[in-house]
């Protein structure tokens, strides 16, 4: 309506401008029109002013509305993460305990390990009077001149000794019977003269194995 009103404005404005220069009858009554349709079409303007206001107020409110709703979105959230948060720290401390628990159980595993530590050791059984007289008889026999192990056996029996505190005490001492073997070669050869196979055959006779004789005459270079 207001445009109506504006566009015959225009027109009456223009016809009573005309009719100015035309210096006819009808000037005054197109100004006049023209001034009446002006008034007019400032009251609709006038009128319809308010709508516009109303309009940009509406969307104020509504970017306002969305901007509160943003707003609300985003504290909701933040309260959530809060919540998660505090629900992990609630959570941990039983992770903690179930750890604690684990090192407990373990514990007595490793009680075994240390009693095995501290077990005694088995002590040797205990010599007899029959025994302590051979070996002692035996370190004897050896300090005196060369034994092979058969030798010695039968020696110690010759003295009145079992075979098996006999035995027994040519298994317990500590001797090396190649180098008895050396020995007892050394003693025939000063005694008299032997070839190689006489001296290990003379070795072999006294108890010595074919090994130890055949160690001795290299050794002594026969």
């Amino acid at each position: 309506m207001d445009i109506l009103s504006f566009l015959g404005l225009i027109v009456f404005l223009v016809m009573g401008i005309v009719s100015l220069f035309r210096k006819s009858g009808k000037a005054k009554r197109n100004f006049g029109i023209a001034g009446v349709l002006f008034v007019v079409w400032m009251v609709l303007v006038v009128n319809s002013s308010p709508d516009v206001t109303e309009k940009a107020e509406a969307e104020d409110e509504n970017r306002t509305e969305e901007v509160v709703s943003d707003e609300e979105e985003k504290e909701k959230k933040s309260d959530e993460e809060a919540s998660a948060k505090e629900d992990n720290v609630e959570e941990e401390p039983k992770e903690v305990s179930t750890k604690e628990e684990d090192v407990i159980e373990e514990e007595p595993e490793d009680e075994p390990a240390e009693e095995k530590k501290e077990e005694p050791k088995e002590e040797e059984p205990e010599l007899t009077l029959s025994q302590e007289n051979v070996l002692r008889q035996a370190d004897s026999y050896l300090a005196y001149t060369a034994f092979s192990k058969q030798g010695l056996i039968e020696q110690l029996e010759y003295e009145g000794f079992s075979n098996e505190d006999a035995t027994f005490a040519v298994e317990n001492i500590e001797v090396d019977w190649n180098e008895q073997a050396v020995l007892a070669g050394e003693n025939y050869l000063d005694y008299t003269g032997f070839s190689r196979t006489g001296l290990i055959e003379q070795l072999e006779y006294e108890g010595f194995s074919t090994e130890q004789a055949t160690y001795a005459v290299d050794q002594i270079g026969l």
